[in-house]
């Protein structure tokens, strides 16, 4: 396999893990420090809407400068954003106050991070002359790994470990992340030549433009969307509140995590299975396919059976969920202009930043006021509809027709 494609799948890998043991590590270490489960809970609301922002007004600058170097600039943002706190914790005591300001910092790295590392895509395949389904594939392969170990070994470090010395080994993740891309040949990060490049313009105006392109320009960009956006909210709040809730009743919370890598070991042998494969079926039939059989995973799980059944529903949900995401990632990549990138999937990741509280709040709210099986049985008609929608919606009827980068 070409070089570019290792490095930059490693990076990624990287990065990916550091983000999936930080979810874990650092809310684990805000509880040790302060005793409180709701100052973890305000860390997690305060770093939400910087994270956000800061990833919407980076799409500009991704579109304006070196794409490699705008990655490795926002995993060293990362990493140092964690690294203070440790820091602080030498020289002083860890609050609160600490806690949110060095987890905004850091959330400047986060989204920003994501949305710069998607379009070194298109520079890895000219490189490697692979096509884009493979690149894809591959990647949503390391990321489904890194999603079911990240977790485990966040674990490890906080038993192990004191807090601060976790903190620094999440740091080490991020900053192993931006020296990986570094070592990126640096062609792979260039603008395409023959792309008009745009007069500088406010942030503002940078924000504006990848949202008007996203909601205007694309029907087949805006129904991929919408469809990942409801796919996406309903699996957050299944894995958020309405499995915790319903393991809780069973007296089953410690079997919790086995359900995520479940899930996670079914990504990983779905969007293989699309890097290997994609040129053996048509998209249509990769879309139809992947669609139905989620459907009938999140079918298992929303009925809220037994563990068994729980376990086989979530495999389902992420082997046919493993081979969409990458479909989409290709799709997206292929239809998005190089010149616009940057804004247009930093919108896209803002979007998708948010549907965490949405789902979980809205599945809170069911719980609360209706039951548990009503809960269930609102996510499996929420994942209903997106299904159908993508499959009668004309611009992913025609989805065959954006193959053109494989």
């Amino acid at each position: 396999m070409d070089r570019s494609v290792v490095v930059y799948l490693t990076s990624y890998g990287f990065s990916s893990l550091g983000n999936s043991v930080a979810a874990v590590v650092l809310p684990l270490v805000v509880l040790a420090t302060t005793g409180s489960p709701l100052d973890a809970g305000i860390v997690a609301a305060a770093t939400a809407g910087p994270a956000v922002l800061s990833g919407l007004f980076m799409g500009g600058l991704i579109d304006r400068f070196d794409r490699r170097t705008m990655s490795i600039v926002t995993d060293l943002v990362a990493a140092a954003g964690i690294a203070a706190l440790p820091i602080v914790d030498l020289v002083s005591e860890l609050s609160l106050g600490w806690f949110v300001l060095f987890g905004i910092v850091a959330s400047f790295g986060d989204v920003p991070g994501l949305t710069a590392r998607e379009p070194l895509v298109p520079g890895v395949q000219r490189r490697s002359g692979i096509g884009f389904e493979r690149i894809v594939g591959l990647r949503e392969s390391v990321g489904a790994v890194t999603m079911m170990v990240g977790p485990a070994v966040a674990a490890a470090l906080v038993v192990t470990l004191d807090g601060p010395g976790a903190l620094w080994v999440t740091s080490a993740l991020a900053l192993v992340a931006a020296l990986t891309t570094l070592a990126l040949p640096r062609d792979v990060g260039a603008r395409v030549a023959d792309t008009p490049s745009e007069p500088p313009r406010r942030a503002a105006a940078q924000v504006v433009a990848g949202m008007v392109w996203l909601a205007r320009r694309s029907p087949l960009v805006r129904a991929v969307t919408v469809v990942n956006l409801l796919l996406v909210t309903v699996l957050v709040a299944v894995q958020g509140l309405l499995l915790p809730v319903h393991f809780t009743v069973l007296g089953q919370e410690g079997r919790l995590g086995l359900v995520l890598t479940s899930l996670a070991g079914g990504m990983l042998v779905g969007s293989a299975a699309y890097a290997m494969a994609s040129a053996r079926l048509r998209r249509r039939t990769w879309l139809s396919l992947s669609l139905v059989g989620s459907l009938v995973g999140i079918g298992v799980i929303g009925a809220l059976p037994g563990i068994g059944w729980i376990f086989a529903g979530a495999a389902l949900v992420g082997l046919f969920g493993g081979a969409l995401g990458a479909l989409f990632g290709v799709v997206m990549i292929e239809t998005i202009p190089d010149d616009l990138r940057g804004r247009v999937m930093s919108a896209q990741n803002a979007l998708f930043t948010l549907s965490p509280a949405v789902g979980i709040l809205g599945a809170a709210v069911l719980v609360e006021y209706a039951s548990l099986e009503t809960a269930g049985a609102v996510v499996i008609g929420v994942w209903f509809v997106a299904v159908v929608a993508a499959l009668v919606l004309r611009p992913l009827r025609r989805i065959d027709a954006s193959a053109g980068g494989a």
